[in-house]
């Protein structure tokens, strides 16, 4: 028993070891491009967390959400009531395309969301944009990816993060990214007949 412990302990100082090492190489600080993609559920709640954490670090943060309409939702009610003067929230989409059956609506929305994410972008007292479901809107064409992606390489300041979820992430943003993540779907209770509840989907 005592051998194992040696051992255990000897394998783990190493790990630390080679682990200090690398982290001692790693100092500089950049505003991050992150994309959320995938079919996997998760996405924005991934992008949320991060959302809560500037917040609970008092970094004046916004969220701009390009397809989610009027449904209520948990992450703006509480950030609404609560963290209002830290975080700005822009609904501007009006559902899911197949629900608003009007797709020069919905490219106007878009567009109208994209102007906004783009004035939160500079505004440098931000220190993440989120910019939820926007691989939907570019999927569609409803932006211009290229538009996108020169953008964030031309005008993010240096310090500020910004988040885009949503399925369908182009490869093109993929490669712009400096951190991307696709979620993978494994098992989802909608295929079982579930519907989507409170404090799980929303």
């Amino acid at each position: 028993m005592t051998d194992d412990v040696e051992r255990h302990n000897a394998k783990m100082a190493k790990k630390k070891a080679a682990r200090d090492k690398i982290m001692a190489g790693k100092t500089e600080e950049k505003g991050l491009i992150i994309v959320h993609t995938g079919k996997g559920k998760g996405k924005s709640s991934a992008a949320f967390g991060m959302i809560f954490r500037c917040i609970a670090h008092d970094m004046p943060c916004a969220v701009v959400q390009f397809i989610k309409g009027g449904m209520d939702t948990g992450e703006r009610n509480l950030i609404q009531a609560h963290f209002a003067d830290k975080c700005q929230f822009y609904t501007m989409g009006e559902g899911f395309t197949w629900e608003t059956q009007d797709k020069s609506r919905d490219i106007e929305m878009a567009q109208a969301a994209w102007a906004k994410a783009k004035e939160l972008i500079l505004d440098e007292t931000n220190r993440m944009v989120l910019l939820d479901e926007i691989n939907i809107a570019l999927r569609y064409d409803y932006i211009d990816t290229a538009e996108v992606i020169a953008f964030l390489a031309e005008h993010k300041p240096p310090m500020t993060h910004v988040v885009l979820t949503g399925r369908n992430a182009s490869e093109a943003l993929i490669e712009a990214a400096d951190l991307a993540t696709e979620m993978e779907l494994l098992k989802h209770p909608f295929r079982s007949g579930v519907k989507a509840q409170a404090g799980v989907e929303f």
